[in-house]
C-alpha cells in the first residue's frame, strides 16, 4: 500500500479545437464553478487545426479567478527552455500563483521537423528533455545569472527572472522505464494518461519512480502523482459510485493525489458527475482512511442496512462464520435464489478466525466497511437488472398480443436498454474483480500465509464469474433472433445473481476481518 499523503485535487483536460474555442472557455469556467481545483490543454504547435496552447491558457487564466492551469503537456522540443521558464513565470506573476508546468519529450517527430524543430532517437529526448528542466529551474532561481554547458541547451550568463509568485511545479509526463527514472531523479510530478498506463501498472511505474528518487537522494513522497481519466474507461466506468472507490483505491493504494478528467467538447454531463457525485466522495473516503475512522454514514449491520434485507445466502451455511457485526452484507431482494451449480460451496477454504480477545477497533472496520460498500453497490445494480429483464418480458407480451407497429419500436427499445445495461454492468464486476486479483490479492497472501487457500479459491471463482458474464453476453445476442430469447436472458441473469451473490458473500466472511487486521485497504 503506498499513500504519500499529498493533499487531493481534481481537474480537467479541455479540447484544444480553434472551431469550438468558445466551448474550451465555457468549459474551464464551468471547471472552475463546480469547485474542480486545476484545467490543462494538450500542446502540438504543429496541428494547424488547434489553438497555441500558451495563449489559450493565458486567456483561460483570465477568465477565473481560482482556477490553475498547466499545458498537459508542453512540447520542449518546439519550446525553447529558456524562454519557456520565462513565459510559465510571467503568467503565474499574472494570475498570482495560479501555474503549474506540464513538460514531455516530444512525440510525431516528423511534424515537429516540419514546424522547424530538431528530431531526437529517444535516448536523445530524454537528455535534451532532463537539461531542460535544469534550465528552467536555473532561470526561477535567485541566482545573479545563470550558465549550463549541455549537449542540447546551454546559459551563458542569463539573468534569472522574473520570480514566480509561487513554487512552480514541473510535471513529467512520461512512461517508458528510462523516463519513469528520470521523473524520480528531477521532477516535481508525474503525469500519466489511464489509457497509455492503466490502473494494474501503476504499481511498478510509481515503484521505478521511487527507485530512482531513492537513487539520487529525493524523498517519493516529495514526487505529485497525477493521472489523466477519460471517462466509461478504467479507472472510471460503471457508475459514479464506483468511480469514487476506483479513485480513492488509487489514492491510497497507489498514491495518485490529482486526477483530471478529460472532457470532450459537449461534455458537461460527465463533468458535472464528476464534480458534484464523485469528487466528494473520493475526498471522504480518503480522509476517513487516513483519519483511521469510518465514513460519515457507512453501513450498519445487516437489519439496519435495507428493510426487508436477507442474510448472504453462504453465511447461513451450517458452521459458516459470519462477517463483523459492523459490516453489513445485503443481498439483492426478490426473486428466490436457486442452487448454486458452478462451484460447489461445500469445497471452500476457510481462513483463520477473528481473535475474540482482539475485536477491530472503528478504524479497522473501515477497511471491511470499504469492501462491502462496493460489494453492496454491485447487489444493487443487480436487482435493477433483474427488474429490467422482467420489464422487457412484459413487453414481450405485448408484441405476441399484436400490438402496433409503435409498441414494436418500443420492444426494440427495450431490447437496447437492456442490452446496453446488461453489458455496463458485466463490465463493472469484471473490473473490480480485476483489481482484486492484481492489486488486493497478492498483499493478502503476503501478509498472512494462511489466507493463500482462501485468496486462491476467490481467484478461482473469478474466472468461472466471468464465464458466466459470458453467458448473459450470448443470451442478449440471440435475443435479437429468438422469439424466447428473453427466457434465456431470464436463465443467464438467474444464474449470474446465484453465482455473484454467492460470491460476494463468500469473500466478505472470509476477507472483512483480515482486512481490518492487516490494514490493506
Amino acid at each position: 500500500m503506498t499513500d504519500y499523503g499529498h493533499e487531493l485535487r481534481f481537474g480537467t483536460f479541455l479540447p484544444v479545437e480553434a472551431a469550438t474555442a468558445g466551448e474550451t472557455l465555457r468549459l474551464a469556467v464551468l471547471t472552475e464553478e463546480l469547485g474542480l481545483e486545476l484545467t490543462s490543454v494538450q500542446d502540438h504547435p504543429y496541428q494547424a487545426r488547434f489553438l497555441d496552447a500558451w495563449t489559450l491558457l493565458s486567456v483561460i487564466a483570465a477568465q477565473t479567478s481560482t482556477l490553475t492551469v498547466f499545458p498537459n503537456v508542453a512540447n520542449l522540443p518546439l519550446r525553447p527552455p529558456a524562454v519557456l521558464a520565462r513565459a510559465v513565470a510571467s503568467l503565474d506573476v499574472l494570475t498570482g500563483g495560479r501555474v503549474e508546468l506540464g513538460l514531455g519529450a516530444g512525440a510525431f517527430w516528423d511534424a515537429i521537423a516540419g514546424m522547424g524543430g530538431d528530431t531526437r532517437t529517444p535516448g536523445a529526448a530524454i537528455e535534451a528533455l532532463e537539461e531542460a528542466v535544469r534550465v528552467i529551474r536555473a532561470l526561477w532561481s535567485d541566482e545573479r545569472s545563470a550558465r549550463l554547458d549541455g549537449t542540447h541547451y546551454r546559459l551563458r550568463g542569463a539573468h534569472p527572472g522574473p520570480p514566480a509568485a509561487h513554487p512552480i511545479g514541473i510535471w513529467i509526463g512520461g512512461v517508458k522505464p528510462r523516463m519513469l527514472g528520470l521523473v524520480g531523479r528531477v521532477a516535481d510530478g508525474w503525469l500519466p494518461s489511464a489509457p497509455y498506463v492503466p490502473p494494474p501498472q501503476l504499481d511498478e511505474a510509481n515503484r521505478r519512480i521511487d527507485v530512482a528518487a531513492a537513487g539520487a537522494g529525493r524523498d517519493p513522497r516529495d514526487i505529485r502523482r497525477l493521472y489523466n481519466v477519460v471517462p466509461g474507461q478504467a479507472p472510471l466506468d460503471g457508475p459514479p459510485k464506483l468511480w469514487a472507490s476506483q479513485l480513492a483505491d488509487l489514492a491510497l493504494g497507489q498514491g495518485m493525489s490529482t486526477f483530471i478528467l478529460m472532457v470532450p467538447n459537449g461534455g458537461d454531463a460527465e463533468l458535472r458527475r464528476f464534480a458534484l457525485d464523485v469528487v466528494p466522495e473520493v475526498r471522504d473516503l480518503v480522509a476517513a482512511a487516513r483519519a483511521g475512522t469510518a465514513m460519515p454514514g457507512a453501513l450498519e449491520a445487516p437489519d439496519a442496512a435495507m428493510p426487508g434485507a436477507q442474510e448472504a445466502p453462504d453465511a447461513a451455511m451450517p458452521g459458516a462464520r459470519k462477517a463483523p457485526d459492523a459490516v453489513s452484507q445485503v443481498v439483492a431482494v426478490g426473486a428466490e435464489p436457486r442452487a448454486v451449480t458452478v462451484w460447489d460451496e461445500s469445497q471452500r477454504p476457510t481462513g483463520p478466525g477473528p481473535d475474540p480477545d482482539k475485536p477491530l477497533t472503528a478504524a479497522q472496520r473501515a477497511s471491511g466497511q470499504h469492501l462491502v460498500e462496493v460489494h453492496n453497490h454491485l447487489r444493487q445494480e443487480l436487482e435493477q437488472l433483474r427488474d429490467l429483464v422482467e420489464q422487457v418480458a412484459a413487453g414481450a407480451v405485448d408484441v405476441g398480443d399484436a400490438r402496433s407497429m409503435i409498441n414494436t419500436m418500443t420492444m426494440r427499445q427495450n431490447n437496447w436498454t437492456l442490452g446496453t445495461y446488461c453489458e455496463s454492468y458485466c463490465r463493472v464486476v469484471t473490473t473490480h474483480h480485476t483489481i482484486e486479483d492484481v492489486n488486493l490479492f497478492p498483499r493478502l497472501r503476503a501478509a498472512d500465509p494462511r489466507l493463500v487457500p482462501v485468496v486462491d479459491r476467490l481467484e478461482a471463482e473469478h474466472h468461472v464469474i466471468a464465464d458466466v458474464l459470458e453467458r448473459v453476453d450470448a443470451a442478449l445476442v440471440a435475443m435479437v433472433s429468438r422469439p424466447d430469447g428473453i427466457t434465456a436472458v431470464r436463465e443467464a441473469v438467474a444464474l449470474l445473481s446465484d453465482t455473484l451473490l454467492s460470491h460476494l458473500a463468500y469473500e466478505e466472511r472470509e476477507l472483512v476481518e483480515p482486512l481490518g487486521r492487516l490494514r490493506i485497504l
